[in-house]
C-alpha cells in the first residue's frame, strides 16, 4: 500500500516507517525537523531508513497548500498521522506551539484525508486526555473532559474533530491512546533517558511527587505491532451504539478509539532501581513535589485492543530498559 506518515523523524513515527518497510509497503514521510529537541537525533533516524520504498518531504502541517500538495500528488491509501507538538511541560512554556502543530496541522491533514478519498486514517492520541480520572484502569469508555495541560487538551480535540470528520463524511478514524511509550531511539525529554543520561554521567535525578508515581511504561515495539495491526482494522458504524448512553470509545459513524498500553502499571521507583541495575550506578537523587499538569498513575485497560486484534503488550521492563541501554551506550559511545 501508499502510506502517508506525519512524524517519521521522531521516535514513535521512525519506528513504526521502519516496520511498513520491512512489509513492503510505499512509504512518504513527513516531518519539520523542529527543534524541541535534539535534531541531529531525528536525522540519524531518518538515516536508518534509506529505502527505495520510502521517500522524505520536510514541511510543516500548518502548511495548508504544502500538505495538500503532497495528498494530491502522492494518494496515499492510508495515514498514518503521529506528528504533533509533545510535551506536557513544554505546553506551559509555548502554548502557541500546540495550537499550530495539533490543532491547526491535524486540521490540515483530516481534511486532505476527507478530500482525497483516504481508506483509514490512524492518528497518535494520549493518555493525558484522561487528567484527573481516579477510576483504574483507564478506560476508552470513560468521561475524558478533564484534561490537566493544553497538550492534553489538544490531544483531545483531536479526538472529537476526528469524530466529526467520521460522522460528516464518512472518513474512518482511529484514535491511538498512547501510554509512556519507551524504547530505543526515544525521546531526550523522557523520563527513562533523562535517568539514564543523568546516572552515567553522575548527575542528580529529579524524582517527582516523591517517587509516589506509578506510569504503564509501553515498550516501542508493542506499539508499532498495535498499530500495524489496527491499520488493517478499518473502523466500522456501530450499529448496537446508544444514543442515550452513550460509549465515547466507538459511535455510530466509523470512529473507534484504544489504549495502546502494557496494563501493567510499575512504580517509579521500581522503574529508577532497574536502570540502575542495568547501569551498575546508584543514581543520585533528588526528590520533588508533584509538577503542575502531572498525573499520580496511569493504567491502560487495553480490552478493546486485545479483542480487535488478539494483541497484548508484553514486553517486561526489565527487557525493554536492557534494549534501550543497550542502544544509548552504542549511539552515544559510552563505554
Amino acid at each position: 500500500m501508499r502510506i502517508l506518515v506525519t512524524g517519521c523523524a521522531g521516535f514513535i513515527g521512525f519506528h513504526v516507517v521502519k516496520r511498513l518497510l520491512k512489509e513492503g509497503h510505499h512509504i512518504m514521510g513527513v516531518d519539520n525537523l523542529n527543534d524541541y529537541y535534539d535534531v541531529l537525533l531525528k536525522q540519524n533516524r531518518l538515516k536508518c531508513l534509506k529505502n527505495k520504498n520510502f521517500t522524505f518531504k520536510k514541511l510543516h502541517l500548518q502548511n495548508k497548500n504544502a500538505v495538500n500538495k503532497i495528498f494530491t500528488a502522492w494518494r496515499p491509501n492510508i495515514v498514518i498521522h503521529l506528528a504533533a507538538q509533545a510535551g506536557i511541560r513544554y505546553s506551559f512554556k509555548d502554548p502557541h506551539a500546540y495550537i499550530t502543530s495539533n490543532l491547526v496541522g491535524f486540521t490540515n491533514v483530516v481534511e486532505a484525508c476527507c478530500h482525497n478519498n483516504i481508506e483509514h486514517l490512524l492518528y497518535a492520541s494520549s493518555s493525558s486526555v484522561y487528567g484527573s480520572n481516579a477510576k483504574l484502569p483507564l478506560s476508552t469508555k470513560d468521561n475524558t473532559d478533564h484534561p490537566l495541560s493544553l497538550y492534553a487538551a489538544t490531544k483531545k480535540a483531536n479526538e472529537l474533530m476526528a469524530h466529526t470528520y467520521s460522522n460528516l463524511y464518512g472518513l474512518p478514524t482511529t484514535g491511538l491512546r498512547f501510554f509512556t511509550v519507551y524504547g530505543p531511539w526515544g525521546r531526550p525529554d523522557m523520563s527513562l533517558f533523562l535517568f539514564t543520561k543523568a546516572i552515567l554521567e553522575r548527575e542528580t535525578i529529579k524524582i517527582f511527587n516523591n517517587g509516589n508515581m506509578k506510569r504503564d511504561f509501553t515498550y516501542i515495539d508493542d506499539v508499532v505491532e498495535s498499530i500495524v495491526q489496527l491499520m488493517y482494522k478499518k473502523p466500522q458504524s456501530n450499529s448496537e451504539w446508544n444514543r442515550i448512553y452513550p460509549d465515547s470509545s466507538t459511535s455510530h459513524a466509523p470512529y473507534k478509539i484504544y489504549n495502546i498500553g502494557n496494563n501493567n502499571p510499575v512504580n517509579l521507583m521500581d522503574f529508577i532501581k532497574v536502570i540502575e541495575n542495568k547501569l551498575q550506578l546508584q543514581a543520585k537523587k533528588a526528590f520533588l513535589p508533584l509538577q503542575l499538569g502531572d498525573v499520580i498513575e496511569t493504567y491502560a485497560d487495553i480490552t478493546d485492543l486485545i479483542t480487535e486484534i488478539g494483541f497484548k503488550p508484553k514486553t517486561s521492563i526489565e527487557e525493554g530498559i536492557h534494549h534501550f541501554i543497550d542502544w544509548y551506550k552504542d549511539y552515544y559511545d559510552v563505554h
